[in-house]
């Protein structure tokens, strides 16, 4: 262990205050998000008298560590002032704020160092635990209370950025298919005058396959015929040889593509150019549709420039449309196919 590092045991000690007056009826479970969230438990006829209570600034964690897979459940309880939990989490507060912030505490045990330390001292043969004393062998840096503090205005700062980004990205999401849906079902794309088409006049067709009248002229088509190809991607045969973190070629997973349907970088593998030009057929172009084909199924993006040269593996599929045979078909001069 670094020569920097101290051991957390002198610095946190563990809380057992149970609801024996029932005063406190906000349940909470600890995520793997390492977060405090509502806890989804059948609780009619539990007697809540035996929960654990947990208060503003005290942290719980499960000791139980083999169901979780490779996250450890923990979280500073930071938004109520009390709230009570199973009895199976371990509860603990910190001795002295003076010495140890409790957010300078809870931003080591994101750390996924912390995750992998806690899960290799687990033990037991029916499941694996990180119990109490495994938690106060916990080693860590423990600067000056000022740097702590600097350390945690800035990891503030950086977050509240991500937030007012990911909330700025989920209005644009919601601005996005509001729009899809005015111009592609209600049909209100903007005519030659640039008013409303439906509401204005514009003429309509009964289509039979959508049993829904649709805009004249238009017809439903089939993907594979809009498309250069549809296909998967390949996962090579060694994969310990052709991953790469110092080589170029981008390697796209089903984790790789995020909710909000854009590249996720820090999830992107690589593999070596050698293996990229093997794999000839899982090679991807500017203006490809990806989605996923396995796992959750929801989630698709466009490939651009900035992502290039990339391969792909099994999970996921792609379609080529090629621009020129898309500008020909339609009759469109556009440079990107966003959704079909």
């Amino acid at each position: 262990m670094k020569s920097n590092y101290k051991r957390l045991g002198p610095h946190i000690q563990e809380v057992n205050i149970r609801n024996s007056d029932l005063s406190v009826d906000r349940l909470l479970g600890v995520s793997i998000k390492k977060i405090l969230i509502p806890s989804i438990a059948n609780t009619v006829g539990t007697d809540m008298s035996k929960y654990k209570v947990v208060r503003k600034g005290q942290f719980a964690y499960g000791p139980v560590t083999s169901r979780n897979g490779d996250k450890i459940s923990i979280a500073l309880l930071e938004d109520y002032d009390s709230v009570i939990i199973s009895q199976s989490y371990k509860v603990f507060e910190i001795i002295d704020e003076t010495e140890l912030i409790p957010e300078y505490l809870m931003m080591w045990f994101r750390r996924p160092e912390f995750d992998r330390y806690a899960r290799f001292m687990s033990h037991g043969s029916t499941r694996e635990t990180f119990d109490w004393e495994e938690m106060c062998d916990t080693q860590l840096p423990i600067p000056s209370i000022e740097k702590q503090q600097q350390i945690v205005n800035e990891y503030n700062t950086i977050t509240n950025r991500i937030s007012l980004n990911e909330q700025l990205n989920q209005k644009l999401e919601e601005t996005a298919q509001a729009l899809y849906k005015l111009w592609f079902v209600d049909f209100e794309f903007p005519n030659e005058e640039g008013e409303p088409y439906k509401s204005s006049g514009g003429e309509m067709m009964y289509n039979e396959e959508l049993d829904t009248e649709i805009p004249e002229g238009w017809k439903v088509d089939l993907l594979g015929e809009l498309c250069l190809k549809i296909t998967k991607g390949t996962t090579p045969k060694i994969m310990s040889e052709t991953y790469s973190p110092i080589t170029c070629i981008s390697y796209i997973k089903g984790e790789s593509i995020n909710e909000n349907h854009f590249f996720e970088t820090d999830k992107i593998s690589f593999i070596d150019e050698k293996t990229h030009n093997e794999l000839l057929r899982s090679q991807l172009n500017e203006n490809d549709i990806c989605y996923s084909i396995a796992g959750s199924l929801d989630k698709f993006t466009l490939v651009d420039s900035e992502i290039l040269p990339a391969n792909t593996n099994q999970a996921i599929a792609y379609s080529s449309y090629g621009v020129e045979r898309l500008s020909q078909k339609f009759k469109i001069n556009n440079s990107r196919v966003y959704e079909f």
